[in-house]
């Protein structure tokens, strides 16, 4: 259960560092709640997960995740430029991490 929710609260830090883009310094309401949400979910849930799970483990999949889906979205919606090479530096990431799940 811990490994569901280190993965839930790493895409909501997606979600938090989107909207902490699109808040524009906080000045734009919608977006700043969005912020504020996901980021105690995603905090909650990673506090969760490293009751069981190893902090340096828990701490580098959960950024790992938020970054990846991070870029991810960025490009999926043509804010940041989609390259093979982008492309393999993240699946690079993915292939760390799903190396630190299978050590564990």
């Amino acid at each position: 259960m811990s490994w569901f929710v280190l993965i839930v609260s790493g895409a909501f830090e997606a979600v938090w560092a989107t909207a902490l883009g699109k808040s524009e310094g906080f000045t734009r309401l919608g977006p700043t709640v969005v912020f504020g949400l996901a980021l105690v979910v995603s905090m909650g849930g990673l506090a969760y997960a490293m009751k069981e799970l190893p902090t340096g483990t828990s701490y580098a999949v959960w950024v790992s995740i938020g970054a990846v889906l991070t870029v991810v979205y960025a490009m999926a919606t043509g804010e940041e430029p989609v390259s093979a090479l982008r492309v393999l530096l993240l699946l690079g990431i993915i292939g760390c991490v799903v190396g630190l799940k299978v050590l564990h």
